[in-house]
């Protein structure tokens, strides 16, 4: 007898495999599946809760590295080690117990280097050594989950995407947990009340925000000259300009002196050239996680965690292909569906047009361009209408741009034509331009923006003698723009645009700049967590404490992107097989030393801020004890008690209750009042939230009250 155990990701993974199958029966840990073709003798699935395994804390490893001090630095365990993740022993243990009944084990977590981190960190805390293989699916249908399982593959390649993603997890705790410590604490010295992260890719990303922020606030507007003519021929107005634009006035004017041409005075002109050009633009390329991101943020605003998240979300609905991906193509193998499906995406998009072409096209169908997964693209899956009107706006939104995409390479190309006129004035040529939309092909899929007042301009015939005015024309140069969170992704992507080094750029350019098209959505996330960057009306401005994170690394390695270029070549290497995760740990180790001699000088030069961030004073009181009345309740940092522990007081409440914390202020009204107002954000065993009041009872224990409104 064969035993199959699965591992997915998360329940909502595991329910979504159970789908394709027959289900002999349910427990809060597991889904045992009934005997059929593929698994002649049923098979089990289980999953993790996202990461059910953690690297251990500093303070794991010896008790003496809980407390922040310099001379503890650098922290560098012998071994690394990992713990199950707090809040998830339960299922740890459930998994542990099915892989010892297994013969085989899937390891049907997400298909990505994360996906082989989290199942091979839980396979090797089990301490369990059975054989395994590999689901490797891009889409959650019914058929394509039960095509993965009939051909699962080998785990060659899983090994070592995991190999490269523990190297990637084991250097940023060094970085992290070392780097955060060290600038911190010498920051502190200096009178800085609150403590910095510090990240591989988190703090060059902040240092490129700066950039732009310097960039804006160096920069000083001057005035620029240019001349224009304004021309009144038979059939209307238009006007042009000369090819010249200097910030020197008088060259400006010299030219108009050379013309003899002076202001407010009537010229004939005389049109000299009409040239008409047809321009065609193609569809734009099927959508990575990036463009998606991009895209949203600029139609929606949404933030690129959200796009993410809703993309996830449809992905889970089996609407859309796996969302993880920075491919922009697909195989002829999707191509093929997607043929039969066009009319059927179009009756859901709400289009009707006649497909120029049902062959592949390489712009879009490249097999030899697809990895891991191939680009987002709408499942198999027709929507009922139901189930369309089940969608969020958001859901439906992205829905939408995907669907619009995909169906736009079946379309015509969007088609303008472009006129310039060359009108002479005394022999000074001006140039005005002018577009014409001829057929909006594919971009009739998309929502139209609010039209833009074009200029166009009146038919005029070689030879035809408009009354001209000419001037003088001032403008001011603008400063550039702050950072979309949507151009946060691209810049992300494109940060070797900001690096000298050739060698850099092009490694840069092949991994794709900072982070992973996974990763890029949480780093910023991270940032904006952290109080380096605020976003308003989608526009990032850097905050004091950004601004002092980086004059803080300003020269080091952690400012620049080419050091991530760097490591980033490097594991994927490992991830190909060809580099050593024992060596990137060992070089990362030797720039944590390098760091630690740096930061004395680096910190030198900044200016403290005062960043509204207070240093956390455990044993401040925060209320009277309610029960002894001598001592005072403290944060004793998992929990709080009573100051007079010692002599015997026990009064203890927790930091988190029901997926909430409690907060400092909310344990000084339950000692005061006995009671609080209603609170939100609750939640229960099953995941659903709930509100409600808190009370301490008789014996200081807190207690849900739900009757109070």
């Amino acid at each position: 007898m064969t035993n199959v155990v699965i591992l997915a990701e998360k329940p909502s993974q595991a329910k979504a495999y159970a789908e394709a199958f027959s289900v002999q029966n349910k427990t809060n840990t597991y889904i045992q599946l009934k005997p059929d073709a593929i698994f002649p003798e049923g098979a089990t699935i289980t999953w993790g809760v996202g990461h059910l395994v953690e690297l251990k804390e500093p303070h794991d490893y010896k008790k003496e590295w809980k407390k922040w001090k310099l001379d503890q630095l650098p922290m560098v365990p012998e071994r690394f080690q990992e713990k199950v993740a707090k809040g998830k022993w339960g299922q740890f243990q459930a998994v542990k117990q099915l892989f010892r009944q297994a013969d085989v084990i899937v390891n049907a977590a997400d298909v990505d280097r994360e996906g082989s981190n989290i199942f091979y960190s839980i396979l090797r805390l089990t301490g369990v050594n059975k054989p395994v293989k590999r689901l490797w699916i891009n889409s959650l249908e019914k058929d394509e989950v039960r095509k993965g399982f009939e051909s699962l593959r080998n785990n060659e390649k899983d090994l070592r995407m995991f190999e490269e993603a523990k190297a990637r997890q084991i250097s940023d705790w060094l970085v992290g947990m070392n780097a955060s410590r060290l600038f911190s604490l010498h920051l502190q010295k200096k009178g800085y009340e609150g403590h910095m992260s510090i990240g591989r890719v988190q703090s060059p990303t902040v240092y490129l925000i700066y950039q732009r922020h310097k960039e804006i606030e160096n920069f000083v507007s001057e005035p620029f000259y240019q001349i224009e003519g304004e021309f009144q021929a038979t059939k209307g107005k238009y006007k042009g300009l000369a090819k010249i634009k200097e910030k020197d006035k008088a060259k400006v004017q010299a030219l108009m002196d050379r013309h003899d041409l002076k202001e407010q005075t009537p010229y004939e002109g005389t049109v000299q050239n009409v040239d008409k050009k047809e321009k065609r633009i193609k569809s734009p390329k099927l959508h990575s996680l990036s463009t998606l991101q991009s895209v949203a943020n600029r139609m929606w605003k949404y933030p690129p965690a959200k796009v993410l998240k809703i993309a996830q979300q449809l992905y889970e609905k089996k609407l859309l292909s796996y969302p993880r991906t920075d491919c922009n193509f697909i195989t002829n193998s999707e191509f093929s569906y997607l043929v039969k499906k066009v009319d059927d995406y179009q009756r859901t998009l709400g289009s009707n047009f006649s497909p120029v072409s049902l062959k592949p096209n390489r712009r879009y169908v490249n097999g030899s361009k697809v990895e891991e997964h191939y680009a987002i693209i709408p499942t198999k899956t027709i929507p009922t209408a139901k189930k369309l009107e089940g969608l969020s706006r958001e859901e439906r939104n992205i829905y939408n741009e995907v669907l619009a995409t995909t169906l736009a390479m079946f379309h015509r190309d969007y088609v303008y034509e472009e006129t310039v006129i060359q009108t002479d004035v005394r022999e000074l040529p001006f140039f005005s331009k002018g577009k014409r939309e001829v057929d909006l092909g594919w971009k009739e899929l998309f929502p139209q923006p609010k039209k833009k007042k074009e200029e166009l301009l009146p038919e005029v015939q070689e030879g035809e003698h408009p009354e001209a005015n000419v001037h003088l024309k001032e403008s001011m140069t603008q400063p550039p723009k702050p950072y979309t969170e949507g151009q946060l992704i691209t810049m992300m992507k494109t940060a070797g645009k900001t690096v000298e080094d050739e060698e850099d750029v092009e490694i840069l350019k092949e991994v794709e700049g900072l982070g992973t098209e996974a990763t890029r959505s949480g780093i910023i996330e991270t940032i904006k967590k952290q109080n380096y960057i605020t976003v308003k009306k989608n526009a990032v401005s850097i905050t004091d404490k950004g601004i002092m994170l980086c004059e803080t690394i300003e020269g080091t390695l952690l400012s620049s992107p080419s050091m991530t270029a760097k490591w980033e070549a490097y594991l994927r290497k490992i991830g190909e097989g060809e580099g050593s995760k024992q060596t990137f740990i060992d070089n990362t180790g030797k720039f944590i030393e390098k760091l630690i001699q740096e930061a004395p000088d680096a910190v030198g030069k900044v200016q403290i801020r005062d960043t509204g961030e207070k240093k956390k004073q455990w044993n401040e009181p925060i209320v009277t004890c309610p029960s002894c009345k001598q001592g005072s309740i403290i944060d004793r940092y998992k929990f709080y008690a009573c100051s007079g522990y010692k002599e015997g007081c026990k009064v203890t409440f927790p930091k988190r209750l029901a997926g909430k914390s409690l907060t400092p202020n909310m344990i000084k009204t339950l000692c005061e009042k006995k009671q609080t107002r209603v609170l939100k954000g609750f939640k229960s065993k099953n995941k659903k939230q709930f509100s409600t009041a808190l009370k301490l009872d008789e014996e200081y224990n807190i207690k849900f009250d739900f009757k109070e409104k």
